[in-house]
């Protein structure tokens, strides 16, 4: 429901590589999300608890919880939303988050259940990185490309502009990148 936690991090690795920390002035650190993490990094914390990273199809699934929209909806906004002076009801982004990550469930959810999905941090996505989306892969549950130079962000981070938090929105970087806009999600295969 959540990316994952400096507290979930540290619990597994031993050591939190978070710029947004309590030694650092950051009251309630643990419950944001952690950030600072490389693509590659995450690996070794996914295969410890059985889990991966979403790929980018689940990944937009999961956002558009079933809407068409650059938003995905929330209470207010059942059917999701294109006004981007709504995103203060979903996001933690450049407009409310005073230039820093925020305790994860702290904005409304989509019809899912799932929390920040817009803004806090970008999330990795399993895929590797292509300007044209997914390919020639099939409509249904698409794959990236086999092999590539940069591995999939997608959500938008807190010092975006709205325009980088919807969901459509992606990016590409190297799998050793690393920043205090990045972060991850995890799913576990049934």
């Amino acid at each position: 429901r959540y990316e994952v936690t400096q507290a979930q991090w540290l619990a597994k690795m031993g050591s939190n590589p978070s710029s947004f920390v309590s030694e650092n002035g950051y009251p309630g650190s643990f419950e944001r999300p952690v950030e600072n993490v490389s693509w590659d990094m995450i690996q070794p914390f996914c295969s410890q608890n059985g889990l991966r990273l979403p790929t980018e199809a689940e990944w937009e699934y999961a956002y558009r919880a079933g809407t068409t929209t650059a938003f995905h909806s929330y209470p207010a906004q059942p059917t999701g939303f294109n006004n981007d002076n709504l995103l203060v009801n979903i996001a933690w982004y450049y407009s409310n988050s005073g230039s820093q990550t925020h305790a994860v469930g702290g904005k409304y959810a989509n019809a899912l259940g799932l929390h920040d999905m817009s803004g806090n941090v970008w999330e990795w996505c399993k895929d590797w990185y292509s300007d044209t989306y997914y390919g020639s892969s099939p409509l249904t549950n698409p794959t990236g490309p086999t092999t590539g130079s940069s591995r999939l962000l997608r959500g938008g981070y807190w010092n975006n502009l709205s325009n980088n938090c919807r969901a459509s929105q992606r990016v590409g970087r190297t799998p050793g990148y690393v920043c205090y806009g990045v972060g991850f999600r995890v799913v576990r295969t049934p």
